[in-house]
């Protein structure tokens, strides 16, 4: 098997569903981002977007902080430094796929 093909096996699994990289796409581009933001960016439903921050969350790529402003709940999502590493590396496996 060629090397680009074994590549392709050890893609982070966690980031490599579609919706998932999209997430983690958006989230390397700012520092939080709320969820109204991920909703709109993303164009997800309210349920998929919850399942597929919930799955990062899970993996430890992304950090959750949930606040009130007054009686209104917000909740603001940001990539931990495992989100931050997993993400650059799985850039760095996809570029060596596709050269």
């Amino acid at each position: 098997m060629s090397r680009p093909l074994q590549t392709i096996s050890t893609l982070d699994r966690v980031i490599h569903e579609p919706a998932r990289l999209m997430l983690v796409a958006l989230l390397s581009s700012v520092e939080s981002a709320d969820f109204l933001f991920l909703l709109k960016e993303s164009k997800l439903t309210k349920g998929n977007l919850s399942v597929q921050l919930s799955r990062l969350e899970e993996a430890g790529y992304v950090e959750i902080e949930k606040t009130f402003r007054g009686k209104i709940p917000h909740t603001e999502y940001r990539l931990t430094k495992k989100g931050k590493s997993a993400f650059s590396q799985y850039r760095k496996s996809l570029g060596s796929i596709l050269e």
